[in-house]
């Protein structure tokens, strides 16, 4: 039997890229952190001095860039044009340039491509914002993760201070929140909670408990689809 696609969509600070990793492991499923791409290409434009409004530029960049995600250590190693480029995409100003750059419809239709031919042939949980609803939406199983404003600040401001950020807590919500409202009002793939989603508020939740629902989730879909009991 086919394995499952599982889609995790949600917003900023949801917890999405650690539940993803724990559900892959639980499962043995490969996982696939989608932002990472969007990531790269910011780390690319940025590196190039490129103007983030430049779109026409920014799509040929998107083009002519080879991104590899590896699995590695439970984790996944992002790979750019044969770098690894794994912690330099993680800075807030790569975010921030990220969350823009995604909105640029030419860069997303390259990026999604690649998406879907990553997960064609089932067995990834694959994370996101326009998983459930673009990437795909016939996936088997489609989770909108999400949590308060306040709890997603404090992940992220937590985050920022284990590696050294020089960052504070009130700025980190505002960006949250603009990070909210350009994913959520964007033309193209807008952040919502695809039909079909099972909806998981993290908030009150540690890690642990949203991955081994999911993965209950999961394993109760395949049973549904088999007519068995899946352990």
């Amino acid at each position: 039997m086919r394995k499952l696609v599982i889609a995790i969509d949600g917003p900023v600070g949801s917890g999405k890229s650690t539940a993803a990793r724990r559900v892959a492991e639980l499962l043995g499923y490969t996982y696939i952190d989608t932002g990472a791409m969007y990531r790269a290409v910011a780390l690319k434009a940025l590196r190039r001095k490129l103007s983030l409004d430049a779109t026409e530029e920014l799509v040929m960049l998107a083009g002519a860039s080879r991104i590899d995600l590896r699995a590695q250590d439970g984790g996944q190693n992002v790979m750019l044009d044969g770098e690894d480029v794994t912690k330099e995409i993680r800075t807030p100003e790569v975010s921030q340039a990220s969350s823009k750059i995604a909105v640029i419809e030419g860069v997303r239709r390259v990026l999604v491509a690649e998406q879907r031919r990553a997960g064609a042939n089932g067995g990834v949980v694959m994370e996101g914002r326009d998983i459930g609803s673009v990437v795909f939406p016939e996936a088997e199983l489609k989770i909108f993760l999400t949590a308060s404003d306040e709890t997603r600040a404090q992940r992220r401001w937590r985050e920022h201070q284990q590696k050294g950020d020089a960052i504070d807590l009130a700025r980190t919500l505002e960006e949250i929140r603009e990070r909210d409202r350009r994913d959520a009002g964007r033309e193209h793939s807008p952040l919502f909670r695809a039909e079909g989603a099972v909806l998981v508020d993290s908030t009150a939740m540690e890690a642990e408990e949203v991955a081994r629902l999911i993965a209950m989730l999961a394993r109760e879909t395949i049973g549904n689809q088999t007519g068995q009991t899946v352990r």
